[in-house]
């Protein structure tokens, strides 16, 4: 969906009612004053393409305009706000520090007004073309997006989403430094700008490969705990995208003074398990996604020998898309799915 905007005395009026009115301000203060009342908002949207895409030929497809005219407009850009705004980098096509300054402030304006102009009641699922990122980790690949392509299929056929990798450390920050439109992460705290949904509730089960020889030797078998003393001696391998070597389970075993040999870390928990179902290395996993792959990687599933708490998952999205019927409508379709698993 496009906005085809020029700027008049009504528009003005109606950002001013819905407060807008100063981030419009804000966003476009190096404009020459004077040119107000005759600058073509079809140029801001000219330049939130550019900023997303860094190419004037992928900005065009974006908005739906020539090569040609992305340039033209890129120069009445520069003209009315006073900065070179894009420079050649060799090959690269790179903003200045200006126009950086910017992509979150003029891409919160094109939303929201998109929002004001063609309301919240309009979106058709089945004829929606939107373009919906989500970020997480590949537990969601296995889990979450098979079953949201069914669903995309029967109900939004030209929807397009992606699923991104997690942002390690700063898992939030994909909302406003990269195209993201959803993060799911575990609970942590979020910055003011952004709303979240608990979504899921994830509990923790060891894994091993088929017929794992110290447990079968030692008479553990598969839906049983594994006694402390041989959790702790068989090496482990951790899920972990910043590869830090503790977690969940270390902090349960460190408050009954334990510590397990964490051998290995993974980015991935596909890597994870595929690890632990070719080696004598075992790992804590979700139960959800343990429960999913075991038959066809060959693995047993166990308990811990500790009480390892169960993490809230969240859906955590900017505040700016609050009210977007695309995106109201995916967040449904994802916490419905994830509530059943």
């Amino acid at each position: 969906m496009h906005l085809h905007l020029c700027l008049s005395f009504n528009f003005i009026a109606i950002l001013a009612e819905k407060n807008l009115y100063e981030k419009f301000i804000i966003c476009i203060t190096k404009i020459y004053m004077t040119n107000l009342n005759t600058f073509d908002l079809n140029l801001l949207r000219v330049l939130d393409a550019l900023l997303r895409e860094r190419s004037t030929v992928k900005a065009g497809k974006r908005v739906g305009l020539s090569q040609p005219a992305v340039s033209a407009a890129l120069s009445r850009l520069r003209l009315s706000l006073g900065d070179e705004l894009f420079f050649r980098s060799g090959k690269t096509f790179e903003p200045t520090q200006f126009a950086l300054s910017l992509e979150t402030p003029l891409r919160n304006l094109l939303a929201q007004t998109e929002e004001l102009i063609c309301g919240s009641d309009a979106f058709d699922p089945a004829v929606s073309d939107a373009r919906l990122c989500i970020s997480g980790a590949d537990y969601f690949a296995e889990l979450l997006m098979p079953v949201l392509t069914e669903r995309l299929q029967a109900m939004a056929p030209s929807m397009r989403t992606h699923l991104v990798n997690l942002v390690p450390g700063e898992p939030f920050k994909a909302l406003t430094l990269y195209d993201v439109d959803l993060v799911l992460n575990p609970e942590m705290d979020l910055p003011d700008w952004a709303e979240h949904q608990p979504v899921l509730k994830s509990d923790f089960c060891v894994i091993a490969r088929a017929g794992h020889p110290r447990l079968a030797d030692s008479g553990v078998k598969p839906g049983s705990v594994i006694p402390i003393d041989l959790f702790c001696e068989i090496n482990h391998v951790l899920f972990s995208t910043d590869g830090k070597r503790q977690a969940q389970g270390d902090m349960a075993l460190a408050r009954v003074g334990r510590q397990r040999q964490v051998m290995m870390t993974l980015p991935v928990f596909s890597g994870v398990y595929r690890v632990v179902a070719g080696s004598d290395m075992i790992a804590l996993l979700p139960s959800a996604l343990a429960r999913h792959v075991a038959p066809s990687v060959g693995l047993d599933i166990f308990l811990p020998p500790v009480d390892v708490p169960s993490v809230q998952i969240v859906m955590a999205w900017h505040r700016r898309m609050n009210a977007d019927p695309a995106h109201k409508w995916l967040r449904q379709q994802i916490a419905e799915i994830l509530d059943n698993l």
